[in-house]
């Protein structure tokens, strides 16, 4: 399948961001392309949340009702310290028609967007590779491995962290590593000892852990380990729980379905714009997944970028394009922070967690405090 010789705009990456991207340009009767490297969209679940404002973000797409009818919603976020609640934080009282986490898979979700992007006519090209573009005062030429170009206006770089895009334009990406690895898995629980209705982060001085309920019964586990395996097996999750979770209750491991390794830095792109290059998602921002954040940031992004897009090639001034990077950066600079913040509290040194964990509890008392953590977490603070 070749790509079109020309289009308003070509989206490289065809993950949550881009489709997001590629879905708000055409529904506006834009001429989008959409190509991705991978010979087909990934089938495992990675990223598992998506907050309320991504949900009001997507709605006028006629996305949002199938996510949420496919998804499980959960009511509240909750800090723990093995069977203490540190931090409370409930979702039901925002202003907001899904006041809820929404934990579905990035499968599920990537397959929802697909689906309705192909509905309005557009597709995505596959596998097909960028390998380089040149762009001038009109345009982009952008030059696949194949040896096709294609011809655009304007050139989306949604292909997360180590975007060619990013790459090829010059732009910056400042930041560091964690020293740790993460290691994730999806499994099966009995014993009772981690509730279905509750995303909980447990701190540990050997290291946070998350875990948070999926569809169909299952859970999502991750977590911060020295040097992760590459395939957890059920007792290493096992472990896990029993040294950071829950310890009233046993929470059991009956079952791994799915588990990998991951490292992760925190950087953030030097500008969202190069020209007529646009940096989008994990191209522009990546962090801890303390909070789940990072997907949802990312379709927010596009979701601003393809409106700022529209009025461009409607006829609007360039500069729009500085503005959406003037609002998108300072956004994902309170992202990473608060990821960051989030994972060094829960692998604070164990002489200090008596410390942490009352100054955690005397600061969060307050109900405007964890009101402003729901919305710092649901997304509803960057409306």
């Amino acid at each position: 399948m070749f790509p079109p010789a020309t289009t308003d705009v070509l989206v490289v990456g065809a993950g949550p961001t881009g489709l997001t991207t590629a879905l708000g340009l055409v529904h506006q009767g834009r001429s989008v392309t959409v190509v991705d490297a991978r010979a087909a969209a990934d089938t495992t679940t990675r990223a598992a949340v998506v907050h309320a404002r991504t949900l009001e973000v997507l709605e006028p797409y006629g996305v949002a009702d199938r996510l949420v009818a496919r998804g499980l919603p959960v009511p509240r976020f909750t800090v723990r310290d093995r069977d203490r609640v540190l931090v409370p934080v409930p979702f039901g009282g925002l202003p907001t028609p899904y006041p809820y986490t929404l934990m579905i898979s990035q499968e599920v979700t990537e397959a929802v967007l697909l689906e309705r992007l192909t509905e309005l006519g557009g597709r995505v090209l596959r596998p097909c590779t960028l390998s380089a573009f040149e762009q001038d005062a009109s345009g982009v030429t952008a030059t696949f491995t194949t040896g096709e170009t294609v011809r655009a206006r304007y050139l989306v770089g949604a292909d997360g962290m180590h975007s060619t895009v990013r790459e090829q334009a010059g732009i910056g990406f400042t930041g560091g590593a964690y020293a740790e690895s993460f290691s994730l898995a999806d499994v099966r629980l009995s014993g009772g000892g981690v509730p279905d209705d509750e995303v909980i982060l447990y701190f540990s001085p050997a290291g946070l852990v998350v875990v948070a309920p999926l569809p169909g019964g299952v859970h999502r586990i991750v977590a911060t380990v020295p040097e992760a395996p590459k395939e957890p097996d059920a007792a290493f999750v096992q472990d896990l729980l029993d040294t950071r979770g829950p310890r009233a209750r046993r929470a059991i491991v009956r079952e791994v379905l799915w588990g990998s390794r991951f490292h992760v830095q925190h950087r953030i792109a030097d500008t969202y714009r190069a020209g007529r290059v646009l940096l989008a998602g994990d191209a522009a921002h990546v962090h801890s997944p303390a909070g789940g954040q990072g997907m949802n940031t990312g379709i927010a992004d596009a979701a601003a970028l393809a409106r700022t897009l529209d009025e461009v090639l409607a006829g609007g001034s360039p500069d729009l394009l500085d503005a959406y990077g003037a609002t998108r950066r300072p956004v994902a600079e309170q992202v990473v922070s608060l990821a960051d913040r989030l994972t060094r509290l829960a692998t604070a040194d164990r002489r200090l967690t008596p410390l942490r964990n009352l100054a955690l509890r005397l600061f969060t008392l307050h109900p405007a405090v964890r009101r402003d953590l729901a919305w710092r977490l649901s997304g509803l603070r960057y409306r």
